[in-house]
Order: structure tokens, then C-alpha cells, then sequence
């Protein structure tokens, strides 16, 4: 914040009419002096010369402002949130009392006392980003991350450069789409739904013969997302399989014609096939029924292709030699395969389609579900969208199918929560939303790196991309580049331990945690680095402690945090214990090693028959792993297990 643009008292002259008409010439001294010490960066000397301030006009609310601002910029959270609540009680209609009592309570961990200030203080100015901007954050640490995201496109919208907002607004609905993948593997765990989430995360790390294998299994589910078959075929079509890709996208377009991802799909097929006219030709056809699937689609058309070839493929297809594209689509595809400078719309908001005369409603869940069918999603999604307040469910899922499928994701998100809040356990309404919500995040997230190209918040979001791409040597790079820019950055620094811990560098993972952990020694999930890190080691005794402080983390964390703590106990001696906390910890088993450790321990303990049952479940999990396609590594030796756990009484 510009403090300057915050300060209520700059200059000596202006206390007249605030308590006196002339002020001593020690007030006025003091006040100059404040202002030369703000200036030069000594916040410390400026709160002195501010606490004498006050000591001479104690009423004037401005100047406890002041000094209120700069205690905050001191570190002094305490006496700052002291001195903005007493110049908030001499006067209430001040912008900046409210605004940092709101921010430095939140700061403090008391995010519900926060809200009805920063409320408050949006009141007062609505013109200043600052306070939706606070408010979204606070929202966030509340999990509200929908009334966050309203706040923080109110902030984008207030001022489009502030690089911190379109951050936090892409944080936020990151978060959102977490929680609700949260709910989802919770409610519908072996739902299509669910599963097609899971499939196309394991594509995102180009696991795609695992995806494939997955989306394979949903395929005959009677209620299932739309256009399933095309990703399916997507999977194999990067897995090299192009004729299980060709009939995918075949058997798709036959039953669902709509179904635009087949048709690129082709197109894509065509394009590793040299016949550029065939993909220009499936382009103009998409382009006809919808502007806004095409352009929120066709990237997909050079997905994984090296960076030559893509570049050759993009100026064979805007050439002009092997067929006429339309100049509005020819730009469209610029952007898309980012040959081009800014994007024609803004991030979040929908794409730049053609537009028709205004639709009569009469009708319109049958005529939107002819536009569905005939794969104009835009239109459809007008003509539903009208009405967005009185749909019922079948419309809603329509328009939220509709409104994703021609870019507009907000839209999209819109529908998901009015149909989630007319059937709270809809599996379909939480697919859209996740869906929607996540290309908001991204779309949020480039404009920041626009705007922050080279900030070490920048090269962080970075890292945590090509981590969850399985690209740790790229992850590594990124978070070390934010360091330099920032040394200490508490996220960096997280983010690079966790790259050494999955890279098998349990030593550098535990010396850049030990690092971070003398900053912030109770943070959850530094914690539980380090204790995964030293049971990486052996040390099972020194990362007791860590685990524990560990429990207090992301729900979602508490299963993967009980089976470490089970393992601990396991190597430390106290096995019932252990199996206790493996227990909790066991829907966090994805290769079955948990199910082992407990059959092992049933065994110590002469339980034969849960050993069995444990086993069981271990090889359940393993069945599973292979049907998606996971390669086997390497297995425990279960014989010796399996012989002893299915004797009668063995020790």
C-alpha cells in the first residue's frame, strides 16, 4: 500500500479545525518530523514523534490514525490495531481505522472479528481495491471462497493492474475447486463423475496410458459427464494409440454429435497426418456452430507436440495455402497457440462469440436443448441463462454444460452453485464448478504473471505448476529463482522442500525445512515435511514431534498425516497405537503399502484374520492400480506374510 495516499495528517497546517486553531510550534515540529521520517522509511522514529503527537492533541483521531499506521509498518500489530480502535471511537467514518483494524486482525489469526470492519470500510470508500482485497483474503482464511472471489474481482475490477489481487483471486478459486474435489472423493467417490476428475489430473501429468486405462472403465456408467469417449480418445491419442484414438472419436460423434472435442479430436489425427486442408476444414465446421468453444478449445490441437512441430503445424494451418480460414478465426487461433500479443477477452469473462437478436424464452429448455444438440453452446446458453434465477435442475445442468462449453466459465460456475444449492449432493453441480472454477484460477493466475512477469510470487506459481506436472528438475529452477529474489519467501521455500522430498533428497528437503521452520516453527505443513523427511532417514523418534504439530494442517492432509504417524509408532515400538493411526490413515493408501504395514502389525499381535483382511485390501488396491495402468516397481514379498497370516495362531 501507498502509504502516502493513507496518512490523514501530512502536513502541520492541516490540524486546524481538528481540536485547535493554531498548533504549537512543538506539534507542528513533531508532525514535520513524522513526515521526514516516514519519508526516509523510519517507521519506528515516525510512530515516536506520532505517540508525542497524540500526547499534545489526544483527540484528534487522525493523528492516532497516523501512528496506528506506522506501528503497522513497525511489526507492532498490537499497539497498532490499539491506536486505530481509539481513533475509530473519536471518529467512525474514517476509511483507514477501519480498514487495518479488518487487515491486522486477520494478520492476528481472528479472520470473523476482521469481516465487519473491512465491511465496514468498503463502505466508506468503494473506490479503493484495498479493502475487497483484504476482504477476499480474510474470506479465504474463513474457507467463504466464493464470497472471496466476489470480493477479489471487485478489487480486480476497482484497479486491473493490482497484480495481488488477480493472485489471490486465482489462490482463492483454487481453493474452492479443492474443497470441492474434497467433497466429491467424499460423496462420490466412484462416480463417473469423480472418476473422469481423476483421469484427466492423470493426463495433466502425461500419465497417459493410466488415463486412458480409467476413462476406459467409465465408459458404459448410465450417468456420466458429456464427451467422455473424446477424452478417452484424447488419452490414447497422447498414449500413441491412434487407432484406439480414431475409433474413440468415431463412436463418440456417433452417438453425440455435438460433442465438438471429437471433432478436434480428428482434427488432430489429421494434423499428425500432414493433411493440414482436412484439419482447416473440421476447424471452419466448429467455428460455424460456436466462436467461443473453438476458441477455448483448440488448444488442444498442439498439445504435446515438440516446439518446432507445433510451430510448423501453426503456420501450415494460418498459411492460407490449404484452405480459407475466416480472419476471425484465424486470430482466434493466434491467441490460442500464442502467436499472437493480448488475448481479445479479459481472463474470467466470455469469449468473443457471435452474436444473435435477443431469444425469446417460451420453450427454452427444449429449444436450448436443441441448440445443445446441434452444438451452438452459446446460444444455448443465452437463451437459459435469461432465466438463470427460476431454472430448475435439468435446465441447470444444461446451462452449466452449455456456458463451459463456450468459454464462459463464469457462468458455468454460476449454474453449478445455484444447482448445488437446490440438491446440496449433486455430483454433477460440483463437475462444473470444479471444472469452471479451475480455468478461472488460471485465467486469474496469467494475468498476475502479465502483470508480475518476474516477482517471486511469479516464479513460485511456477514451480507448483511443473510440480504437479511431475517436472521436479523445472519445479526446483523456479523455486530457487524465487529465492533469489526473495530470500526466506516462506512458500518458496515449502515448495522447494517438498520437490527435494519427492525427488528422494530427504537431506535437502529437512535442510531447507529446518531453514523455513526457525521462521515459522508451528506451520503444518513445514512440519510435516520434515517429519517425512526424517522417516525418510530413519530418525523415527525426531520426527515424532513434527508429526504431531503437523495435525493441526488441511483437513483433507489428516489421513496421509495418521499413516505417517502410524509408521512412526510402528518403528518406535508401540504397535497397537500404530494400527490405530494407520487406520485413520488408510484412505490415503494409494499403493497399498498402508493395508501391508497393518497386516504386519495384525501378525505381532496374533490377529490372523485382520492380517488376512488387510491383505486383502492391499491386494484390492494393487488391482486397482494396475486396471489404470500404474507400472509395478516394486512389491513387497508378501509369500512369507501370506503363509504366517493364514495360520492358526501364528506369533
Amino acid at each position: 500500500m501507498n502509504l502516502s495516499k493513507l496518512l490523514l495528517v501530512l502536513l502541520a497546517g492541516s490540524i486546524n479545525g481538528f481540536g485547535q486553531q493554531t498548533p504549537t510550534p512543538r506539534l507542528e515540529s513533531l508532525l514535520a518530523e513524522a513526515q521526514q521520517a516516514q519519508a526516509a522509511g523510519d517507521y519506528a522514529a515516525a510512530a515516536n514523534d506520532y505517540k508525542q503527537a497524540v500526547r499534545i492533541e489526544p483527540n484528534m483521531a487522525q493523528l492516532w490514525a497516523n501512528l496506528g499506521l506506522m506501528q503497522h509498518e513497525c511489526g507492532d500489530i498490537g499497539g497498532a490495531i490499539e491506536s486505530f480502535q481509539y481513533a475509530r471511537r473519536l471518529d467512525p467514518s474514517l476509511y483507514v481505522p477501519n480498514l487495518f483494524i479488518g487487515i491486522d486482525s486477520a494478520h492476528l489469526g481472528k479472520a470473523q472479528q476482521a469481516v465487519p470492519y473491512l465491511l465496514a470500510s468498503e463502505k466508506l470508500n468503494k473506490n479503493d481495491p484495498q479493502a475487497p482485497l483484504a476482504l477476499g483474503r480474510t474470506y479465504i482464511a474463513l474457507r467463504k471462497f466464493q464470497a472471496a472471489a466476489y470480493q477479489l474481482e471487485r478489487a480486480t475490477s476497482l484497479d486491473p493492474k493490482l497484480g495481488a489481487a488477480w493472485f489471490t483471486l486465482g489462490i482463492a478459486r483454487l481453493d474452492e475447486v479443492e474443497d470441492e474435489a474434497r467433497t466429491m472423493s467424499e460423496e462420490g467417490k466412484e462416480s463417473p463423475f469423480s472418476g473422469a476428475l481423476y483421469a484427466e489430473s492423470l493426463a495433466k501429468q502425461a500419465r497417459f496410458s493410466e488415463a486412458a486405462s480409467l476413462y476406459k472403465t467409465l465408459l458404459d456408467a448410465t450417468d456420466q459427464p458429456p464427451c467422455l469417449r473424446s477424452d478417452w480418445g484424447f488419452a490414447l491419442l497422447r498414449a500413441r494409440d491412434l487407432d484406439g484414438a480414431s475409433a474413440a472419436f468415431s463412436s463418440e460423434l456417433s452417438a453425440h454429435p455435438e460433442c465438438g472435442l471429437a471433432i478436434l479430436g480428428q482434427a488432430r489425427l489429421a494434423l499428425d497426418g500432414g493433411d493440414a486442408a482436412q484439419v482447416v476444414k473440421l476447424l471452419n465446421e466448429l467455428w460455424d456452430r460456436d466462436h467461443g468453444f473453438v476458441e477455448s478449445n483448440v488448444a488442444v490441437l498442439l498439445e504435446g507436440l515438440p516446439a518446432e512441430k507445433a510451430s510448423d503445424a501453426a503456420a501450415a494451418l494460418l498459411g492460407g495455402t490449404n484452405g480459407e480460414l475466416p480472419p476471425d478465426l484465424s486470430s482466434a487461433l493466434m491467441v490460442a497457440f500464442n502467436l499472437s500479443g493480448q488475448p481479445t477477452t479479459e481472463p474470467g469473462s466470455a469469449p468473443a462469440t457471435a452474436k444473435t437478436d435477443a431469444l425469446e424464452f417460451d420453450g427454452a429448455e427444449r429449444t436450448a436443448q436443441q441448440d445443445y444438440k446441434a452444438g451452438h453452446f452459446e446460444q444455448c446458453a443465452r437463451r437459459l441463462g435469461a432465466k438463470q434465477a427460476v431454472l430448475n435442475t435439468p435446465q441447470l445442468r444444461l446451462l452449466a454444460a452449455c456456458a463451459f462449453f463456450t468459454g464462459d466459465n463464469q457462468a458455468a460456475a454460476n449454474a453449478a452453485s445455484i444447482l448445488m444449492a437446490q440438491s446440496s449432493h449433486s455430483l454433477d453441480a460440483l463437475y462444473w464448478s470444479i471444472q469452471a472454477n479451475e480455468r478461472l484460477a488460471f485465467d486469474a493466475l496469467a494475468r498476475f504473471q502479465d502483470l508480475e512477469p518476474d516477482s517471486a510470487r511469479s516464479h513460485v506459481l511456477l514451480g507448483d505448476i511443473y510440480h504437479q506436472l511431475d517436472r521436479p528438475d523445472d519445479a526446483q529452477a523456479e523455486y530457487s529463482k524465487a529465492l533469489a529474489l526473495a530470500p526466506g519467501d516462506p512458500a518458496a521455500m515449502l515448495g522447494l522442500a517438498t520437490v527435494y522430498l519427492s525427488n528422494n533428497n530427504s537431506a535437502g528437503a529437512t535442510e531447507i525445512a529446518q531453514a523455513a521452520l526457525l521462521r515459522s516453527p508451528d506451520d503444518p505443513e513445514l512440519n510435516l515435511i520434515m517429519a517425512e523427511a526424517l522417516v525418510g532417514e530413519r530418525q523415527y523418534a525426531k520426527a515424532e514431534p513434527y508429526v504431531n504439530k503437523s495435525l493441526t494442517g488441511k483437513p483433507q492432509m489428516l489421513p496421509r498425516i495418521h499413516a505417517l504417524m502410524g509408521k512412526v509408532y510402528a518403528e518406535t515400538g508401540r504397535t497397537q497405537e500404530a494400527i490405530e493411526q494407520l487406520k485413520l490413515g488408510a484412505s490415503s493408501d494409494e499403493d497399498g503399502s498402508i493395508e501391508y504395514l497393518l497386516a504386519r502389525l495384525y501378525r505381532q499381535i496374533g490377529d490372523t484374520k485382520d492380517a488376512s483382511d488387510a491383505l486383502d485390501r492391499m491386494k484390492t488396491i494393487k488391482q486397482q492400480r494396475n486396471a489404470r495402468g500404474f507400472k509395478q516397481v516394486q512389491d513387497p514379498d508378501l509369500a512369507p506374510l501370506e503363509s504366517s497370516a493364514s495360520r492358526p495362531g501364528a506369533p
